[in-house]
């Protein structure tokens, strides 16, 4: 089998293993750094597996419209246009169709819209979103479905649900429509289904019973609040197969991800590291920073002295504190590299601790470090 994957280890609800692809092994749980556009936006590819990364995903509404899918496919595909040589997931373009689009509708055929960079008109179908991902040679192909708008009723939130229900099974039979990509690739569903139960359950019910090779939970981190996000997981979980991956879309949060990884996630993404890099916001083990604050002007100590990336062994607050208040091109670069390696290194503290069965000790002492707030200041 060229997808699969293993489970090493359990401690409660958590687990840690190997996801494996044609293009090589992911850790579990993972992080997938965000490379929307065919970039981690202020980093290089191999900077990036530096940081520690197995994984990274694309976009499929971005890379559809520039510079489209048949583009990348005759230069090699995604893996070779970027110079990543390890596995790729994709997301559908469903959630960006909702979010970016001009003057979108939603059919039963798909999502008619035009482009937000020139107005252009594309019509978004489970089909071409298959396509386009077959295109890019996505390693993780994600079924396409539409984003629950929160808050809705539950009405509103049923007849999304069973929206994404028809249109997974319809990217399910494009999926396996003859393509040598299908054989050698893993293909997605994702369990909407907003905050309700029912229509959680029901949502996984109708996917494990088309039998994806991996399972996703969508419609989470859109405003609900953790605790709430934490309750759809509690009731959720139990309903995700036990020998295939779940993966939570775009979270998020340091805290946000040790709760669902003690909850038995596997797989996240988010922009949050990078984005916060590029605006000044630094993750550490004693809590987020910001970078722009006065206090770190005169600071020779680095962001985090239990950090090694190379923005914490060569340079100091100070130095950093300078770039971004001045608003040069290395500061995003050192900042987005060392957010990276936080979460890449919060992300081998879990597996690590799983496999020892100590998960309850390091999740207290992650929590007990938050709690403690930045090093003091300089006198």
């Amino acid at each position: 089998m060229n997808f699969s994957m293993e489970i090493t280890a359990t401690d409660g609800n958590a687990r840690t293993g190997i996801i494996k692809t044609v293009r090589g092994d992911i850790r579990t749980p993972a992080f997938m750094p965000v490379g929307t556009a065919a970039t981690v936006k202020a980093m290089k590819p191999e900077t990036v597996r530096e940081t520690g990364a197995d994984i990274i995903l694309g976009n499929t509404y971005h890379l559809m419209l520039r510079p489209t899918a048949e583009r990348i496919a005759k230069l090699g595909g995604l893996h070779k246009f970027m110079n990543w040589q390890g596995p790729i997931l994709t997301d559908s373009g469903g959630f960006q169709v909702m979010s970016l689009a001009k003057l979108r509708k939603i059919s039963e055929d798909g999502v008619s819209f035009q482009s937000h960079i020139d107005g252009s008109k594309h019509m978004l179908s489970p089909e071409r979103s298959m396509e386009i991902q077959r295109l890019l040679g996505a390693n993780i192909v994600m079924a396409f479905d539409e984003c629950t708008p929160y808050p809705a009723t539950e009405q509103q939130t049923e007849e999304s649900m069973l929206l994404s229900m028809r249109w997974a099974k319809r990217s399910y039979d494009a999926f396996h429509n003859g393509s040598d990509h299908a054989a050698q690739n893993a293909l997605f569903g994702i369990v909407q289904g907003g905050v309700f139960e029912k229509l959680r359950h029901h949502s996984a019910s109708v996917l494990k019973d088309i039998d994806f090779d991996g399972y996703a939970i969508g419609g989470l981190a859109v405003g609900e609040g953790q605790d709430v996000m934490f309750d759809v997981l509690d009731f959720t979980m139990p309903e995700m197969p036990n020998n295939k991956p779940r993966y939570l879309m775009g979270v998020g949060k340091p805290d946000d991800i040790v709760g669902a990884v003690q909850r038995g996630i596997d797989m996240f993404d988010c922009v949050m590291p990078s984005r916060s890099g590029r605006t000044g916001q630094a993750f550490t083990r004693r809590g987020a920073i910001n970078m722009k604050n006065s206090r770190h002007t005169d600071d020779p100590r680095p962001i985090d002295a239990e950090c090694h990336c190379s923005a914490c062994r060569h340079y100091s607050r100070a130095y950093i504190s300078h770039l971004i208040r001045s608003g040069e091109i290395l500061g995003p670069m050192l900042m987005t590299e060392h957010n990276l390696t936080y979460y890449q290194d919060l992300m081998a503290g879990l597996r690590d601790a799983i496999s020892k069965k100590t998960l309850n000790k390091f999740v207290n002492e992650f929590h007990a470090m938050r709690e403690l707030g930045d090093i003091e200041e300089l006198t």
